[in-house]
């Protein structure tokens, strides 16, 4: 069990998975994915989204943007919400978020209604993310009081620095699955508050390495990864911000 905080900075929770199909994508299947969740996710809404895909080609790299439509069904205090599309399942949880414990099960449950309404061949990609919004007091910050993952900015240059991005991604279980480790500034919406974002986003690489029956297995794992790299992120001054509490 990982530590706990009264006041924890994560403002969503994400899991999205993407599919192999076993059929075309039939318009029937949201309708049918509705029926099993409509009680604790009674309300719906139709919304369009942007997928950026990148490809090589031999006249170079291609990007290419292409417009999809999604239903999301909703709780009524519209905290938590299942996202389905063509061959995807999305489940967040926006600010506050419980814990994984109460998490986990709605995953399962979305997944589970999607699989029962789209019977799926397999998995291509399975996402987990978390990302954080922490406002530290003051008109500006050393980064090294906070942070153990910061942008380095050497002796010889100016101390001082405006927005900022950091990232890294971090191989794990034999380069199946790869954490993406995100540090940038935020647009601050108070005076004298200096706000981050700390996104930790953990997922699979090789499509098809995880079952249908391992999800379960897959997303503990994952929890765990991003669990210990958030707390290998921050210092004790953060986790004093964050009032950490006891079990």
């Amino acid at each position: 069990m990982g530590r706990r905080y009264n006041n924890p900075p994560i403002i969503e929770a994400l899991c999205e998975l993407r599919f192999e199909a076993s059929l075309p994508w039939d318009l029937a299947i949201p309708g049918l994915l509705y029926e099993k969740v409509q009680d604790d996710f009674p309300k719906r809404r139709q919304v369009r989204a942007f997928e950026t895909s990148v490809s090589a080609s031999p006249e170079g790299v291609e990007q290419q943007v292409r417009a999809t439509d999604r239903m999301q069904f909703l709780r009524e205090d519209e905290s938590a919400l299942i996202q389905v599309g063509p061959d995807l399942l999305a489940v967040n949880h926006l600010k506050p978020y419980p814990t994984w414990q109460e998490f986990l099960p709605l995953v399962q449950t979305g997944f589970s209604a999607y699989c029962e309404a789209a019977n799926p061949k397999g998995i291509r990609r399975i996402g987990l993310r978390y990302i954080n919004r922490i406002e530290i007091p003051g008109p500006s910050v050393k980064m090294e009081d906070y942070f153990w993952f910061y942008p380095f900015v050497g002796p010889s240059l100016p101390q001082e620095h405006g927005p900022f991005i950091v990232g890294i991604q971090i191989p794990y279980e034999g380069a199946r699955d790869v954490l993406r480790l995100q540090l940038a500034n935020a647009s601050a919406e108070t005076p004298d508050i200096v706000p981050v974002m700390l996104d930790l986003e953990y997922f699979l690489t090789k499509p098809g390495e995880v079952s249908l029956a391992a999800i379960s297995d897959w997303l503990e794992i994952a929890h765990g990864h991003v669990e210990e790299v958030f707390e290998a992120c921050i210092t004790d001054r953060l986790r004093q911000m964050f009032e950490e509490g006891r079990e």
